[in-house]
């Protein structure tokens, strides 16, 4: 199909060699198809990937649930945005329906893919590596809202964080605590490719220009790691290895708890070497953890989805929102100021 047209149930009907009413009752499951049209339709359906309209969807009446995906449903930062989305649900008779999918773009097609599949009133997403052409297409046919990227969207809304802004708080930070060697531990580089928008990518470029403003550029130092905590200790014990940096700017708190696990098992302190972390989840304000990192409210983000994907399934709202949360400093005992000498 064409990027610019969306696939109908007639596009559907003409692939598989079917009616329109046949395609109709193999997307309500009805009775009396036979596996193998249903096969054939299916088949077309996938090729074709059809939605159904919004029209269509109000037509047969609202299911009463909404869909969110999560990239790394153990992240706990995303348990604080499904809380905020549960928090903001309560009253309206909608339940939420998770569906878990690696981070990358086609296993987010897939996951966004099925939730639409099972007539889901809206979705929130984070999905940062799903083409924004994709995304455009899902938006015409259902409400949808993403949470942490930075498009300029037509069709479908937009909850972020001011990634450049909360980067900055980490690294002045860092800076007027005396710290020059601040290595930045962050994701791969599909996740981090530059001018993408994904939070990573605009919080590393972010560390480049503040170790750049402060004189710093030959002291720049990336290093990088998986989506887990236990993949970002490993990598920071291979850094620590090295000529270790005297303070870490961590692109989450997920991969930031894997430094300090690392920097722990080293036999280092903050002293040593400083960390700082990205999301404030609540374990980062634990008093045997006690992490310095930057509050992005999770929560309200969790809030805001749900209040712009009503605005659109209530109020008919068409415009594109694009709401971004302020962030915080949260100071606390994993940073110290440089050791002297």
């Amino acid at each position: 199909m064409s990027d610019t047209r969306a696939a109908t149930i007639e596009d559907v009907a003409r692939h598989a060699g079917v009616s329109r009413a046949a395609v109709s009752k193999v997307i309500r499951n009805a009775y009396g198809v036979s596996p193998a049209m249903r096969e054939r339709v299916n088949a077309a359906i996938e090729e074709l990937d059809y939605r159904p309209r919004i029209a269509a969807r109000a037509m047969r009446g609202s299911s009463f649930t909404l869909g969110i995906e999560l990239p790394h449903i153990g992240n706990p930062f995303f348990t604080k945005i499904v809380a905020g989305a549960t928090t903001a649900l309560q009253g309206t008779g909608y339940q939420l329906i998770i569906a878990p999918a690696d981070e990358n773009g086609d296993e987010g097609v897939r996951a966004l893919g099925a939730l639409a599949d099972r007539q889901v009133d809206g979705i929130i997403a984070i999905s940062p590596l799903v083409s924004t052409d994709w995304l455009e297409r899902l938006g015409t046919r259902m409400p949808v809202v993403m949470i942490g990227r930075h498009d300029p969207s037509e069709h479908y809304d937009t909850v972020t964080g001011d990634d450049a802004e909360g980067t900055s708080l980490a690294m002045a930070h860092l800076i007027e605590l005396g710290h020059r060697r601040i290595a930045h531990l962050t994701r791969s580089e599909d996740v981090t490719a530059p001018g993408s928008g994904t939070p990573h990518a605009i919080r590393l470029e972010q560390y480049v220009d503040s170790m750049r403003a402060a004189g710093l550029e030959q002291e720049i130092r990336v290093a990088r790691t998986g989506m887990t905590e236990d993949a970002a200790r490993l990598d920071t014990l291979a850094l620590l290895d090295e000529d270790a940096p005297t303070a870490i700017f961590a692109g989450n708190d997920e991969l930031a708890l894997g430094a300090l696990r690392a920097v722990g098992e080293a036999g280092l302190s903050p002293e040593d070497v400083s960390v700082v972390g990205y999301d404030d989840v609540d374990m980062a304000s634990h008093p045997a953890i006690s992490l310095t990192t930057i509050d992005q409210s999770g929560v309200e983000m969790g809030e805001r989805a749900i209040r712009l994907l009503m605005e659109r399934i209530r109020d008919g709202r068409t415009e594109p929102t694009h709401f971004s949360v302020t962030p915080v400093l949260k100071s606390r005992a994993s940073t110290r100021a440089v050791r002297a000498g």
